[in-house]
């Protein structure tokens, strides 16, 4: 009997990889103009934060309404170095402390905080993108998890602390640049990430590392964690009681999840530009759940085909329908909690799957026991 599985992924889901690679890296940059190609980047830098909750929401049962925490904590890292860099080559005549950034001296700022010194190294701050959003995670986990804190008061607290740390970075303007952010970041390492040859290659980098954090999650679901993850979801005592310490699992998956999120803020940033407190609050996370919950969120490329309509849609309607695109997005979310609560990949294992394996001469197969997601609503 031959396997289906090569090393730690199914067959299907290797050539679902390769397919979403070839789409991404050939198919998007030879059938988009330069200025939607920068868009399409900027959509999978919000596919990383999809991709992390599928694990913490799909398979660990975690909801969390606080992602945007970590997507912004990354990209204020990446950002914060970038800053400095072009802080330390402007024309600083007008400033009456040059070479500190120009928010802080129109604050009147005469020194450089201690926390930013850091971030003149590339190194460390390639570091604080994964350390920083990682270890924040890990004080709410063991926080929240040790006291047993779990569903509808987990998803509460984590959206009060998205809004609590939105409020912290907008009143203190002089250390992070208030509600405008930090903006005009203009080179990395001396290239000039502004030209649209350095926003392709920028591009091509950001899938590459999607791609990279898909694989990851695929190890992290086919070992024996992932299936702990799956059991702890569904029956979470009954893990408890086997001898496993459910609050250690929880803290990983979350920290996990963080860390990916955070490489997809730090991608934001340099593919935009800027990074500001509007993509750290409470909007921003949930509209991250609805990417994960339309593309399915047991499914690791659904999350990333839904981050990529979801965004197509947002756009399309926000051009031709300025008004209305809130509607619709609302109106997107009912739809997938009353008619198709696993979302894309859900029709996709109903509908298409079978289909194609009958015509492949093969039988179509229904999905295995215990995959099937709870509905959205619990």
């Amino acid at each position: 009997m031959t396997s289906d599985r090569t090393f730690f992924l199914a067959r299907k889901d290797m050539l679902g990889i390769v397919l979403l690679a070839i789409l991404l890296a050939v198919i998007l940059p030879l059938a988009l103009d330069g200025f939607r190609l920068q868009m399409v980047g900027k959509y999978l830098t919000y596919a990383f934060v999809a991709l992390g909750l599928v694990l913490c929401w799909g398979h660990a049962g975690i909801l969390s309404l606080g992602q945007g925490i970590f997507f912004g904590l990354g990209g204020y890292c990446m950002a914060m170095y970038l800053k400095l860099e072009a802080s330390s080559i402007e024309n600083t005549k007008i400033q009456s402390t040059p070479g500190i950034p120009d928010f802080m001296d129109w604050n009147q700022l005469t020194e450089l905080p201690f926390f930013w010194r850091p971030f003149h190294s590339l190194g460390f701050t390639l570091l604080a993108i994964i350390a920083v959003p990682s270890l924040f995670a890990a004080i709410i986990g063991f926080a929240m998890f040790k006291r047993r804190v779990s569903g509808v008061y987990f998803s509460i607290i984590t959206q009060a602390i998205a809004s609590i740390l939105t409020i912290l970075i907008i009143g203190q303007q002089g250390y992070t640049g208030g509600i405008n952010g930090i903006t005009d970041l203009r080179t990395l390492q001396g290239w000039d990430i502004r030209t649209d040859a350095a926003k392709t290659i920028l591009y091509f980098v950001c899938v590459g590392l999607l791609l990279a954090s898909i694989l990851l999650a695929y190890f992290v679901k086919s070992s024996k964690l992932g299936r702990i993850l799956v059991a702890m979801r569904d029956k979470e005592d009954r893990v408890r009681f086997s001898g496993y310490d459910v609050a250690n699992f929880k803290v990983f998956v979350f920290c996990l999840a963080a860390a990916v999120s955070a490489v997809g803020g730090a991608m934001f940033t340099l593919q935009v530009g800027f990074m500001s407190p509007s993509f750290v609050g409470t909007v921003p996370s949930i509209e991250m759940v609805i990417y994960c919950a339309v593309g399915g969120r047991l499914s690791l490329l659904g999350a990333v085909y839904g981050t990529l309509l979801v965004n197509a849609a947002k756009t399309s309607l926000s051009e031709t329908f300025p008004e209305l695109w809130l509607f619709g997005l609302g109106g997107l979310f009912i739809a997938v909690v009353l008619v198709f609560p696993n979302g894309l990949a859900g029709l996709y294992e109903t509908y298409v799957s079978p289909r194609l394996g009958r015509f492949f001469g093969g039988r179509g197969k229904a999905a295995p026991a215990g995959t099937r997601a709870p509905a959205i609503a619990e």
